[in-house]
């Protein structure tokens, strides 16, 4: 499983990396980033999680 975020998109909101900061942290300019790839086994629920729960819809989580 992979995921991926559009930084461009992205608000620095959080919700990822509390939801998910096996796979998700923040950058040195403030918004999330992917750090592992793929994502980690038994982390992938949590991984859809977040990108379900992201209010900008810039996550996604395939594979």
């Amino acid at each position: 499983m992979k995921a991926s975020i559009d930084r461009s998109g992205c608000i620095g909101c959080g919700l990822c990396v509390n939801i998910c900061p096996a796979v998700f942290r923040f950058a040195d300019d403030g918004k999330a980033e992917v750090y592992a790839d793929p994502v980690p086994a038994g982390q992938q629920a949590n991984a859809v999680s977040a990108q379900e729960g992201c209010p900008v819809s810039v996550i996604e989580v395939s594979g």
